[in-house]
């Protein structure tokens, strides 16, 4: 199941998407059951993911039918309670940046005002010379999760997204710490769709890739991640307590700007679009 949020003119909807590009409304066919949130559908899953299901497949209300190209997509989750990353886990990557592997798990946190969505703007802040782009699988977190092992983690799995972990580099080193680096305004941008884990299969075998402006410049698989999506989720999980609808963005491929000689950083009227096999794309263009 692919599932979007999408507005049509001042009414926000959260449908499923076919394979046809036609999304179909779950709030226009039966508004009371579905509001407009994926957050509140992950969070009530058990009780309205059969509905869906059921409502899809003998649906006959033209009105709920939209193409992909008539509707505004909008982030899937605005407001997570966590948005947790996972920093240096492809090893390609650690390579490029001249950093040791990690033996654990590099964590840190972006926040909410950071999410933006498919087609939106990224910002470059003021205060920032130096921004680059990551292209990133995010999980998104289904059920409460707390101290669970590698072996049940992927039962807390409601599915994955696409996440753009967007960095102020010169802030991110110069600081000491990488939170004010990590987490302006618009740096997080992520869909375009939540899609399954049933959908999805095997999160370890994905293609990942990124283009700026048409030109390839990350271009991996998931196969070579250093932490697994249980490793991570089970690390994560032993020191804080995992919500419905928390995403976590799993690290980031080699290719990014910081890693290129000649360095290449973000710019006014740029444009990127981060492609994960069975999920999509996402693309964002690049405002001051």
């Amino acid at each position: 199941m692919k599932i979007a949020a999408f507005s049509v003119e001042a009414d926000r909807h959260i449908g499923i998407v076919q394979n046809d590009g036609v999304i179909i409304s779950l709030s226009a066919l039966r508004e009371t059951e579905f509001p407009a949130c994926i957050k509140t559908f992950i969070e009530r899953s058990e009780e309205l993911r059969p509905l869906a299901e059921q409502l899809i497949g003998q649906h006959e209300n033209e009105q709920a039918r939209f193409t992909l190209s008539d509707v505004k997509i909008l982030a899937p989750i605005p407001n997570p309670e966590k948005i947790i990353c996972v920093g240096l886990n492809y090893m390609d990557h650690c390579k490029e940046t001249g950093m040791e592997p990690p033996a654990s798990p590099v964590i840190f946190s972006k926040y909410a005002n950071a999410i933006s969505g498919h087609n939106e703007a990224v910002k470059i802040p003021v205060n920032s010379n130096e921004v680059d782009f990551e292209a990133e699988l995010a999980v998104v977190i289904g059920k409460e999760a707390k101290c669970v092992t590698e072996e049940e983690a992927m039962d807390f799995v409601f599915g994955y997204t696409i996440l753009n972990d967007i960095s102020a580099r010169d802030q991110q080193f110069s600081d000491g710490q990488w939170a004010r680096g990590k987490t302006a305004d618009t740096f997080a941008p992520t869909g375009p769709f939540v899609v399954t884990h049933d959908e999805v299969g095997d999160p370890h075998n994905l293609d990942i890739s990124l283009k700026l402006n048409g030109s390839l410049m990350q271009d991996s698989n998931t196969t070579q991640l250093i932490f697994t999506v249980p490793k991570i989720i089970s690390f994560l999980s032993q020191s804080m307590t995992l919500k419905p609808g928390d995403i976590i963005a799993t690290g980031t491929p080699p290719g990014v700007g910081m890693g290129r000689n000649p360095k290449i950083w973000l710019k006014k009227g740029d444009r990127m679009d981060v492609t994960i096999e069975k999920i999509g794309t996402l693309s964002n263009y690049v405002e001051d």
